[in-house]
């Protein structure tokens, strides 16, 4: 899965969309890693993140080991 290495500061993966990744950084999340053991529903209660963005990010944790919480 690609990642935003496009974007300085973050490695969110591209998949997500923009709003999704504007808000996970607005809330700090700047990298993919911080998201793990976060619950999904903390996540999903941002504005912008919505089922498609949660599963991007799992399938991106997941490829590291890692899963939201």
């Amino acid at each position: 899965m690609a990642n935003e290495s496009d974007r300085p500061g973050t490695d969110l993966p591209r998949g997500i969309g923009a709003p999704a990744t504007r808000a996970l950084v607005a809330a700090g999340y700047t990298r993919l890693a911080q998201l793990a053991g976060v619950p999904a529903g903390e996540l999903a209660a941002l504005h912008g993140v919505g089922p498609k963005a949660l599963r991007v990010l799992d399938e991106a944790l997941a490829e590291q080991g890692l899963s939201l919480g």
